[in-house]
């Protein structure tokens, strides 16, 4: 499995978070209801986490579950910001979750573990997105591909658009 994108996007996250960061009087606060900075940062950790979770527990032959519910709750993402010590914190985090999901390929999860279907529960502001099974490589391509890139724009909405850009932008590609 081949988790250049995932590392990518993680990348993009984690430049889109330094943004925001040093965004002085161009930070705006979220639209009533959304995320601030390290709310986002805390969901995306905990997301993470339980990915890396659900992979180490296929390839220890047990039968994960993934419910990203948990990851959604106000007061365990407020409590994860704490324990992380706050933006710094949950940015490296983030960094050392980017390795680890790196790793998920060959020799740590073969094609089977890869292949593994699983049973998934995903859900969006109160919406149900997904109750299926689902292979744990496309949950792992989802990261990649919605989950992360997704939570990059939210952060990158937290501040005032540039004179004449249109948009925040993330200061060097990648």
């Amino acid at each position: 499995m081949d988790t250049a994108q995932l590392r990518r996007a993680i990348d993009s996250l984690l430049d889109a978070a330094d943004v925001v960061t040093n965004a002085g009087d161009r930070r705006t606060p979220p639209p009533p209801g959304e995320w601030d900075a390290d709310q986002i940062l805390a969901h995306v950790s905990m997301v993470n986490a339980m990915t890396i979770a659900t992979a180490y527990a296929v390839a220890s032959g047990c039968s994960p579950t993934c419910d990203n519910r948990i990851a959604q709750d106000t007061w365990t993402i407020g409590r994860t910001i704490d324990r992380a010590g706050g933006t710094a914190g949950l940015v490296a985090r983030i960094r050392g979750q980017c390795d680890a999901l790196g790793a998920l390929g060959r020799p740590v999860l073969g094609d089977s573990d890869l292949d593994t279907p699983i049973p998934t529960l995903l859900v969006s502001k109160g919406t149900l997105l997904v109750d299926m099974q689902i292979p744990l490589r496309e949950l792992i391509a989802g990261l990649a591909e919605q989950e992360i890139p997704g939570h990059t724009r939210q952060l990158l909405a937290l501040v005032e658009t540039n004179p004449g850009s249109g948009s925040a932008s993330i200061p060097h590609s990648v």
